[in-house]
C-alpha cells in the first residue's frame, strides 16, 4: 500500500517515511504541492498532507485532488501547525478525512492512519487491485455494468434493483476476479464496521445475490474450506 508524505520540512518527510515504512508502507515524500501533483496521484492509498507549503498550500493541493474524479477518493490526513477551530473545519469541509497537529506524535500518526484505512477499507484495501475492466468509474463483467458513483447496477441493459450491501458485495468480486475471500474478508470489507453479523449471513446473502444477477450468478463459486471469488 503506497502513501505519499506531502511536507516542506525534509526533516518531517524523512522521520515519517522511517516510521511508516517499518508498519510495511511504501512511502514517497515531496517537498511541495508542486513536486507532488507531478506525481501519478491515483496510485496512492492515502497522502499525509502539510498545510502550510510555499506558493500552493495544502489546503490549494487538496481542493485540486477533490475536484478530479481520478483522485477524489484518496484519503486525505492534513497535518499542521495550525491552531484554532477554524482551520479544522476548513480542512474537513475540503474533503479531508483526518487532521494532526504538529509537533506530530509517530504513535498517533501510525493510529489514525489505521483508522482513516480501516474506514476506506472497501474502496482502498491493500488487497485490492485496480480492474482492468472499469473505466470512468464503471466496472463490466459481459452483461453486468456497475456505475460506482450512481451505485447503480445493469444487467444486460436493463437497471437491476439491489441492496447496498449487494452493491457491495457484486462490487468487491468483480474488483477481484478469481482471489478467494474468506466470510471474514468479506465481512471485513463490505459489511459496515459497526453491525454485528454471524459468518451464515455471508453464505445467506451471496445465494441472495446469485439469484438477483441470474445467469451469471454461477459465476460467484464457492472454495470449500475457504470461501467465495467470481470466476472470470
Amino acid at each position: 500500500m503506497k502513501i505519499l508524505v506531502v511536507d516542506d520540512e525534509q526533516d518531517i518527510c524523512e522521520i515519517l517515511q522511517y516510521n511508516l515504512e517499518t508498519e510495511g508502507f511504501e512511502v514517497v515524500t515531496a517537498n511541495s504541492a508542486e513536486e507532488a501533483l507531478q506525481l501519478p496521484l491515483h496510485e496512492y492509498s492515502l497522502i499525509l498532507l502539510d498545510v502550510m507549503m510555499g506558493e500552493m498550500s495544502g489546503f490549494q493541493m487538496a481542493r485540486r485532488l477533490k475536484d478530479s474524479p481520478a483522485t477524489a477518493q484518496i484519503p486525505i490526513i492534513f497535518i499542521t501547525a495550525l491552531d484554532g477551530e477554524d482551520s479544522l473545519v476548513k480542512g474537513l469541509n475540503i474533503g479531508a478525512d483526518d487532521y494532526i497537529a504538529k509537533p506530530l506524535s509517530i504513535k498517533e500518526v501510525k493510529a489514525r492512519i489505521r483508522a482513516v484505512l480501516r474506514r476506506t477499507a472497501r474502496t482502498l484495501s491493500p488487497l485490492e487491485e485496480k480492474p482492468s475492466s472499469a473505466s470512468n468509474n464503471r466496472i463490466c463483467y459481459e452483461g453486468i455494468v456497475l456505475d460506482l458513483n450512481a451505485k447503480t447496477v445493469a444487467l444486460d441493459g436493463e437497471e437491476l434493483i439491489c441492496t447496498k450491501l449487494e452493491f457491495e458485495l457484486l462490487s468487491f468480486f468483480l474488483q477481484h476476479p478469481g482471489r478467494v475471500f474468506s466470510r471474514e474478508d468479506l465481512l471485513k470489507y463490505c459489511w459496515p464496521h459497526d453491525v454485528l453479523v454471524l459468518d451464515r449471513t455471508v453464505d445467506v446473502n451471496i445465494t441472495r445475490l446469485r439469484k438477483k444477477i441470474g445467469p451469471y450468478g454461477k459465476q460467484i463459486k464457492t472454495r470449500v474450506g475457504y470461501g467465495y471469488y467470481f470466476a472470470d
